[in-house]
């Protein structure tokens, strides 16, 4: 009813103002009670009761403030203009552009008649474009005042990536100066492996300005390497990228933990389900290796020292290899004695890790077993790490660990790892050393028996002994090589029959036997191997051996070869040119059975660069296997190895053939110097 009287009152029919696209609302009376409000009002305010007065139609915030100005226009009639001021409704803050002006209600009430056009949208828009302005320019004062105090690193590239300023804890971490940082000349710190990933990450965050993480290793101004996590986020403005920011944080300790904590869970799993001791050192080294060296050797050693006299006290047997791609691997099996001022002996004695650097491929000598000395060379190693591996209060491996190139030294945390890591397997390495050991100290008994062969002016001989794996005893296996009165060099090598602490008692008296008939006279190999036949009566028990034996003669600045062979495999001769045949025109009964004929001896021309190899039937025979299998196997692969140093052939015969591990194996191979 109030509603129908008001509007015929003051001679105006709101309803035309329904359609309007502006709020419209009208107040009446000194206390301002709302009267009317059209669609678009109710849109932008929700529903007002009409009659309710104006304290009731804003918020708190606002009430007061308006309440004054419709007061005054009420009073004065003169129309006020509000633009962009600021409105409460029930759930956000909006903005409307408003005129106020008073109106007639009669002869003698008046009222208020608001119009109301919403802004909010365009004054968002304008203070986001203010904010961001003001933030940014707060962010930069930050960044600047960090870029002065701060440890991290912070540096701004500009729109194409190139850098443009950056924080001096750079030049304090890294050591290059500003005019070498600047645009893409921070790549030369990135470490040469990990140039190629950071190049490429960075390029694809700049062409889709996507935020940049990545993290690579940095050269520190010692010339060690760190690992820093480096983010850049992209700044923008109207969707058009300005800059970038970005910070690189050194992380070099997390990477490292969890680096230690991923290596040490490889190598377990590697090992676990091994019991071969070999076997465990291979999968160790195949985590070692490319992760932490360039190349690894692993090695057994038997130190010797008190049983050897007049020689070097100290045999590794090379076990196990690896080496990154693209380096040439050793071939897992070598022997050899080293001398005590070895780096590896000293490393082994003192129970303490031993690191050298040198310049690429110029290690000094004694660092490792020649070989690895020669593997170091070859591939352009800097630096070794001899490290010993102590278990159950001994140290039964020795490894040795090369670095290559532009590839930094083996660092003391990664040193340290390494312990860690043999440390973790320790309880599997002894369960398989303790075997080991039984076979080291029958190794350092059959050492002790077996004397090093002599070094020659152009002759070269070398001999390898492998005890076997499948068993705790040394064999009777076994060679020799001397000089004797006349001045020939004489090798032999033999097999006495059984695999007991017997068969090494024989094989010892054997062996001294025939070198003393071989000292006392001259004579024809065949006439020594009758008279040792007859002498072996003598012993309390039955024995029975084979034997070959040589004497290397010289006429006329030529050599040749005057063996004799008593149920031994036959003697290899490989040519210079990797031809090789067996030496069989001299076959003779085995030694322990009654011979009256006695021991035939024959002579064989040596051409210059050939090889003569001696060997023990562990190296070619193989259970249901024809005989003349293995002794082709073995012709092929020494023909292979006919140019090979004499003491790599020796290594690679035993490496590279097929044997079974049931039997001790001794090679012994006589190198004759090439054509003058």
């Amino acid at each position: 009813m109030g509603d129908e009287c008001d509007r015929e009152t003051s001679g105006l029919s709101f309803d035309v103002l329904d359609p309007a696209p502006v709020g419209v609302a009208v107040t009446r009376g000194a206390n301002h009670q709302l009267v009317y409000t059209n669609a678009t009002y109710r849109a932008q305010f929700g529903q007002r009761p009409i009659g309710s007065p104006l304290p009731k139609l804003f918020a708190d915030d606002y009430r007061q403030q308006y309440r004054e100005l419709f007061d005054q226009v009420y009073a004065t009639g003169e129309p006020v203009v509000l633009t962009a001021a600021p409105a409460s409704t029930d759930e956000e803050d909006r903005f409307f552009t408003s005129s106020l002006s008073r109106l007639s209600f009669g002869a003698v009430e008046r009222g208020v008649l608001v119009v109301t056009m919403e802004v909010t949208d365009q004054i968002t828009v304008a203070q986001q474009v203010q904010a961001l302005a003001n933030e940014r320019s707060h962010i930069l004062r930050r960044y600047q005042s960090l870029m002065q105090v701060s440890a991290q690193i912070f540096w701004v590239a500009g729109p194409t990536g190139d850098v443009i300023e950056h924080s001096a804890s750079w030049e304090r971490v890294t050591g290059q100066p500003w005019e070498d940082y600047q645009g893409r000349g921070w790549l030369k710190m990135v470490h040469p492996d990990d140039r190629e990933a950071t190049v490429a990450t960075w390029e694809n965050a700049v062409a889709t300005m996507e935020v940049w993480e990545h993290a690579c290793r940095l050269r520190t101004a010692d010339g060690s390497y760190r690992h820093f996590e480096v983010k850049g986020v992209p700044i923008k403005e109207h969707g058009r990228l300005v800059e970038w920011v970005g910070t690189c944080a050194d992380v070099e300790q997390q990477w490292q933990e969890q680096r230690a904590q991923q290596l040490l869970d490889r190598a377990a799993a590697a090992t676990a389900d091994l019991t071969n001791l070999e076997e465990m050192l291979g999968a160790v080294a195949a985590v070692i290796v490319p992760e932490i060296a360039d190349g690894c050797g692993v090695h057994l050693v038997t130190d010797l020292t008190g049983e050897q006299h007049g020689g070097a006290p100290f045999v590794v047997e090379r076990v196990a290899t690896a080496a990154r791609q693209g380096l040439h691997r050793l071939p897992p099996y070598s022997e050899e004695r080293l001398p005590p001022d070895n780096a590896l002996v000293q490393a082994a004695r003192r129970r303490r890790p031993l690191a050298r650097r040198f310049p690429p491929g110029c290690p000094p000598p004694g660092l490792a077993p020649s070989w690895s000395q020669q593997w170091m060379v070859a591939n352009k190693a800097n630096s070794v790490l001899v490290l010993p591996v102590v278990v159950d209060g001994v140290v039964p491996v020795v490894v040795t660990l090369m670095t290559c190139g532009d590839r930094p030294p083996i660092s003391r945390t990664d040193a340290a790892l390494l312990s860690r890591m043999f440390d973790h397997a320790h309880d599997a390495l002894s369960s398989a050393i303790r075997f080991q050991r039984t076979q080291q100290i029958a190794l350092a008994l059959q050492h002790s028996l077996l004397a090093a062969p002599p070094r020659l002016a152009g002759l070269r001989f070398e001999a390898r002994y492998r005890a076997s794996p499948a068993a705790a005893e040394i064999g009777g296996d076994w060679y020799d090589s001397f000089i004797l009165p006349d001045g020939v060099p004489v090798m032999a090598i033999g097999d006495v029959a059984g695999h007991d602490l017997g068969a090494a008692v024989t094989m010892s008296q054997l062996r001294n036997m025939l070198r003393a008939l071989a000292m006392d006279r001259c004579e024809p190999p065949g006439e020594i191997l009758t008279r040792l036949n007859i002498a072996m009566g003598s012993l309390s028990y039955e024995v029975t051996a084979t034997c070959a034996l040589a004497r290397i003669e010289e006429y006329g600045g030529r050599h040749q070869l005057n063996y004799a062979v008593a149920g031994h495999p036959p003697p290899l001769l490989v040519t210079e040119d990797g031809t090789g045949r067996f030496l069989e025109s001299c076959v003779n009964p085995l030694l322990g059975i009654p011979n009256e004929d006695g021991c035939r001896s024959t002579v064989e021309p040596l051409p210059p660069g050939s090889t003569v190899l001696f060997y023990t039937d562990g190296l070619i025979e193989r259970p249901g296997e024809n005989l003349d299998d293995g002794l082709e196997r073995l012709r092929r692969l020494a023909g292979s190895l006919a140019r090979c140093p004499v003491e790599r052939f020796c290594d690679q015969v035993l490496s590279g053939l097929p044997t079974t591990g049931l039997d001790d194996i001794a090679v012994i191979a006589l190198r004759l110097p090439p054509d003058r």
